[in-house]
């Protein structure tokens, strides 16, 4: 067999009503030509039923924020301080090998202060001011559980449904099913910044906001800080508009004619990503130019948001991302990892991170943005109730947790002011209310109007979705 026969026993139904005019080929084709395009069109019959919201922001705390000193109260626990970790909770639960081999688990309760907030008495830490003046604009689920134990494959179920690298990243099911409402900009768009702890964290790799076996139209495109805020997006030297327009309508031409013959569904996305990029060269400036936001929008975002690339940065360009359209915008804000010396790096991440969290929640509620935005913050799993290493009056450590942790949502189609789920004294096990990533994957689908059973995608021979076979509603967040 021919590799031109082997390609045309390739194309898919899909692939082959992409052809259409109606596809990205035509339509990027149509746009060479001289056409306009508003925005790219998903999937045929999604949204399934009217959705709450238009788009996510969500704002992944990489490394595992401790629930136990952040949302969720455990009072008791002072009385058991130092003391060992009752076999009765543990059950003989796998732990990590970074405390396996410890003599003793011992309990470290929170150091830190809680009170109630709000209409909706809201506990939350003295680590979380601002939070807690938003309580009653959140659900907060203290009931999150999850499978993995480690960092990777941890964040990878989380961000894909998957612990095994190579399946599409949430954003990316998103773009696939809904598309774009911006020509002019990504459906998915990623935001990365460092940590304000002290101590080395985990790497994050490109692969967790791929594409996987989608059309990799739909992978996130990482925005940096700085003067290139997208790579290789800037004209060369010496090249100019005319020179590059005219470049792009002769490779635009050579890969239609490519597709015509072959039927190749990746050629139809590099003629679309070709016009995408041609376009962000004026779009992109325009959204990082923050010359024209007012001093107030700054002291709301906290110090640190005139500083490219910090998180309070990356979450002022969030609502300006998200009043500009764009379907799933990911931050990831590293250093939530505290093995060690928790008090001091806990502080610091909350101090660099909870004002402008908080901050955007209040943005898009005054700009009318909230009722149709979708906000999700957490990270891939807690902290354990034991303490890793040594544990004194002033210092302790916690090891991974996936067995429950804290995670809130606000905005479009989410009730206000509710707590879901409960844990026992330890903050080990969930007693009430139990919510599994996949549930969580699915309600996040479901305020966009998806119903996450029919999102699927067929690649070598079975119809993917992104919470595989399980996931139900989390209804006691949906309004």
């Amino acid at each position: 067999m021919t590799p031109e026969q082997e390609l045309q026993l390739a194309v898919t139904r899909r692939h082959f009503f992409g052809k259409s005019a109606m596809g990205i080929g035509g339509a990027a084709l149509a746009s060479l030509l001289g056409g306009r395009l508003e925005a790219s069109p998903g999937l045929a019959g999604i949204p399934h039923f009217p959705p709450k919201a238009k788009r996510v922001i969500l704002l992944h705390q990489s490394g595992g924020p401790s629930q136990i000193d952040l949302f969720d109260y455990k009072p008791a626990l002072k009385k058991q301080q130092g003391a060992e970790l009752p076999a009765s909770v543990r059950m003989g639960q796998r732990i990590t090998g970074m405390t396996s081999g410890q003599s003793t688990l011992p309990v470290a309760s929170s150091m830190f202060d809680f009170k109630q907030h709000g209409e909706s008495g809201t506990w939350t830490s003295n680590l979380v001011p601002h939070t807690a003046k938003i309580v009653d604009d959140i659900a907060l689920i203290r009931s999150m559980h999850t499978e993995a134990i480690n960092h990777d494959p941890a964040i990878t179920f989380f961000q894909s449904g998957s612990q095994q690298p190579g399946r599409p990243s949430m954003g990316a099911w998103v773009s696939y099913g809904l598309g774009s409402e911006n020509d002019n900009l990504p459906a998915f768009v990623v935001l990365v910044s460092q940590a304000h702890a002290l101590n080395t964290d985990q790497p994050l790799f490109s692969r967790l906001w791929g594409s996987g076996f989608l059309p990799s139209s739909h992978q996130g495109v990482k925005f940096r800080a700085g003067a290139d805020p997208v790579l290789f997006l800037s004209d060369a030297p010496g090249i100019s508009k005319g020179t590059r327009r005219s470049m792009l309508d002769s490779i635009g031409k050579l890969n239609q004619i490519k597709y015509e013959a072959y039927g190749d569904p990746e050629i139809e996305t590099r003629i679309a990503q070709y016009e995408m990029a041609y376009r962000m060269q004026t779009s992109v400036p325009d959204l990082m130019d923050l010359s024209k936001e007012p001093e107030s929008t700054f002291e709301m975002y906290g110090p640190e948001s005139r500083k490219p690339g910090s998180y309070a940065a990356n979450c002022l360009l969030a609502r300006r991302l998200a009043e500009r359209g764009v379907r799933f915008v990911q931050l990831y804000h590293r250093g939530w990892d505290q093995h060690n010396d928790l008090p001091r790096d806990l502080a610091l991440q909350c101090k660099g991170t909870d004002q402008p969290t908080a901050a955007l929640v209040a943005d898009l509620k005054q700009r009318g943005l909230l009722d149709d935005t979708l906000v999700v913050w957490g990270g891939e799993f807690g902290r354990t109730v034991y303490c890793q290493g040594r544990l004194t009056e002033v210092n302790y450590g916690r090891d991974h947790h996936p067995r429950n942790f804290c995670m809130w949502l606000a905005g479009g189609g989410i009730k206000r002011g509710v707590v879901v789920g409960e844990t026992d004294d330890f903050s080990y096990n969930v007693t009430n209310d139990p919510v599994h990533v996949h549930d969580l994957q699915a309600t996040i689908l479901h305020c966009l109007g998806v119903d996450h059973k029919q999102l699927t995608y067929k690649f070598q021979g079975r119809h993917f979705r992104l919470t595989d076979v399980h996931g139900e509603l989390v209804k006691q967040v949906l309004a």
